[in-house]
């Protein structure tokens, strides 16, 4: 007879794309976890992975396998659950969240969330580049501005757009731009980027209009791309959740204030790597997460 944690093991490893992955997930050696999955594929008499020091990928039985187990394994794992002792989530989760936009998280919250949860502990990963969220072991992102590619769950909890921004200071020494083509005579403040291409796609009276610009300054932090347009070195692209307050004070002045950058995908989001069933204190992180920023901002419609 099969043995059902076998099964369980090679879903996960399936999923996760990886030995050691699927092992972390799992918290177990990943040596363990490789004998377990070739004492299956022993039992089963046939090659379920076909594995490579950089690949790992089902083999057509393999493939077949995983269709029949995995949804009912996410049934049961479903219902035991549901139906397990409520015991106090516990353990260590990994959140990465764009620096500028923690700003606006309150540390009270964090607070009351160890009053909640004393068992749980949280690494944050402060960073304005796209992580690997694989790579670097992320249980939750919590993103705005980004767009998050398929195979991930993903839950928004406010819209936003990217706006553009200069200083006082800065619209004193260059009269601000009055067409989107005018940006380009302009310095501009971008976020760094691996393909050295700088160019912004912008929604505005003519639909969707795609503009290079002269990007003289780049950073890879919000936060100090913020800083550097308030100082006025140049018209900045900017979240307008985390610029607004900067314009009401008067530290900052919306340019072309027709044009935004726009996108279903790009507003504050919340982004799960885990697969159902979602470990207990990644869960109610998230929930936790959800309840206090949907008091601080609207919910999405």
């Amino acid at each position: 007879m099969l043995d059902f944690n076998d099964l369980a093991m090679f879903v996960h490893v399936v999923r996760a794309g990886s030995f050691s992955e699927a092992a972390r997930r799992l918290h177990m050696p990943t040596a363990t976890l490789s004998r377990r999955i070739d004492q299956l594929e022993g039992q089963l008499g046939t090659r379920l992975l076909h594995r490579s020091t950089r690949k790992l990928a089902p083999s057509s039985e393999g493939q077949a396998l995983f269709e029949r187990c995995a949804p009912a394994l996410d049934q049961l794992f479903e219902i035991e659950r549901h139906n397990a002792d409520k015991q106090a989530p516990s353990g260590s989760i990994r959140v990465t969240a764009m620096a500028a936009l923690f700003e606006l998280f309150r540390m009270e919250w964090l607070v009351e969330f160890h009053a909640r949860y004393p068992d749980v502990s949280i690494d944050f990963l402060l960073d304005d580049t796209p992580t690997d969220l694989i790579a670097e072991r992320i249980d939750l992102a919590l993103r705005i501005g980004i767009e998050t590619g398929s195979g991930f769950r993903v839950r928004r909890l406010a819209p936003n757009a990217m706006i553009l921004a200069a200083s006082p200071a800065y619209l004193e020494r260059h009269p601000a731009p009055r067409t989107l083509r005018a940006l380009a005579e302009h310095d501009c403040l971008t976020i760094s980027n691996r393909q050295g291409r700088n160019a912004w796609r912008l929604q505005g009276p003519r639909g969707s209009q795609e503009v290079s610009v002269n990007s003289r300054f780049a950073f890879n932090d919000m936060r100090v791309l913020m800083r550097a347009c308030k100082a006025g070195l140049g018209i900045a692209l900017l979240p307008q959740l985390i610029t607004e307050q900067t314009i009401a004070q008067g530290e900052l002045v919306r340019v072309l204030p027709s044009y935004q950058r726009v996108s279903n995908d790009l507003g504050l989001q919340l982004v799960y790597t885990s697969r159902p069933p979602v470990p207990p204190a990644v869960e109610v992180f998230a929930e936790f997460l959800k309840e206090k920023m949907s008091e601080e901002w609207p919910s999405p419609h």
